[in-house]
C-alpha cells in the first residue's frame, strides 16, 4: 500500500545536503512526497530537484518557502515576489509537480479521504514576544535587531506587486480559504504549507523574536475548521512531532548541515506522515 511522505528545507546548494536529498526515495512505486517549501534559493536548482524527486515519486507537491522567493545576484532568475512564484508554478506544470494553485489532489488510502491541501501564504509579522504586542510594527522589528534577529528576507524577498508582505500574505489567506471553504465536508485534510499555521511550534526558538518571520494569527484555528488529519510544514529546522488541539503537527525540514550534524540521528531527509 503507498504511503505519504514529506520533507522540506532541503537547501540543496549548501555543501553537504545534495548527497543527502539523493537518498530521498520511496519505498513503494505509488508513495507520494510533500515538499514544504526552502529546497534552494536559485531558481534552476528548485526546479533541478523538483524533477529528481518528480521521477522516484507517483505524485510530488510542492510549496514554495521563503528561500524561493528571495531574488539574488547570483540567480539567473531575476523575477521579484509574485512573478518570481508564478514563474515557479509554470516550470513545476512542466515537471507535473503540483502546487498551490493547482487543484488539491486526494489520499484516498485511509479510513476517509484526505484532501491534501498545499497552501502559500507567508507571515505578516503578527507573531510577537510580550515585549513587542502592544507597538508598532516598526518598533517590534527594532526590538528584534536589537536582539541581533532579522530574517533575510527583509533583504531579498520582495513582495512585488503588494506595497508590502503583509499585503500580500493577506492576498494569500483570502485565496486560500476560499479554496478550503470548497473542499468537500466528508473529507478530512492534510495541510500542508511552508510557514506553520499554529504558533506553538516556535516555542522552542532560541531566539523568540524569529517569530515575527513564522506565521499568522490568522491561520490559528485553520487545522481545527478545516478538519485536519495532520498538518506539515517547516521553515523552523526543529524537526519534530506535536500537538494542538489532538491535530499531528508534523515538521519535516532537513535543515543546514551545521544543524543536522548535531544530532544524534544526524540527517533525516524525509518523514513518512501516513501509511496503512
Amino acid at each position: 500500500m503507498p504511503s505519504l511522505f514529506a520533507t522540506s528545507d532541503l537547501h540543496v546548494t549548501h555543501q553537504g545536503n545534495a548527497p543527502i536529498v539523493d537518498t530521498i526515495r520511496p519505498e513503494s512505486p505509488d508513495d507520494w512526497l510533500l515538499v514544504a517549501g526552502d529546497v534552494a534559493e536559485r531558481a534552476q536548482a528548485v526546479v533541478d530537484t523538483l524533477a529528481m524527486l518528480r521521477e522516484r515519486f507517483a505524485r510530488v507537491v510542492w510549496v514554495p518557502g521563503n528561500h524561493e522567493l528571495w531574488t539574488t545576484r547570483g540567480d539567473k532568475v531575476q523575477l521579484r515576489g509574485e512573478e518570481r512564484y508564478r514563474y515557479l508554478v509554470d516550470r513545476c506544470r512542466e515537471l507535473d509537480v503540483l502546487t498551490p494553485e493547482d487543484s488539491y489532489p486526494v489520499w484516498e488510502h485511509g479510513e476517509r479521504p484526505l484532501t491534501v491541501v498545499p497552501m502559500f501564504l507567508l507571515y505578516d509579522y503578527s507573531w510577537r514576544t510580550p515585549q513587542a504586542e502592544s507597538v508598532s510594527l516598526e518598533e517590534a522589528l527594532d526590538q528584534a535587531r536589537e536582539a541581533g534577529v532579522v530574517c533575510t528576507d527583509e533583504y531579498f524577498l520582495h513582495p512585488d506587486p503588494y506595497p508590502s508582505r503583509q499585503d500580500w500574505c493577506a492576498r494569500r489567506l483570502k485565496l486560500t480559504e476560499e479554496r478550503l471553504a470548497a473542499v468537500p465536508e466528508d473529507h478530512g485534510t492534510v495541510l500542508m504549507s511552508h510557514w506553520p499555521l499554529h504558533r506553538h511550534p516556535t516555542n522552542p526558538l532560541y531566539w523568540p523574536e524569529f517569530a515575527l518571520w513564522c506565521g499568522t494569527t490568522q491561520t490559528a484555528d485553520w487545522h481545527v475548521r478545516y478538519r485536519a488529519e495532520v498538518a506539515v510544514f517547516g521553515h523552523l529546522h526543529i524537526p519534530r512531532t506535536t500537538e494542538a488541539d489532538g491535530v499531528r503537527f508534523e515538521e519535516v525540514s532537513l535543515g543546514y548541515p551545521r544543524e543536522w550534524s548535531k544530532r544524534a540521528r544526524g540527517a533525516v531527509p524525509v518523514r513518512k506522515i501516513l501509511s496503512n
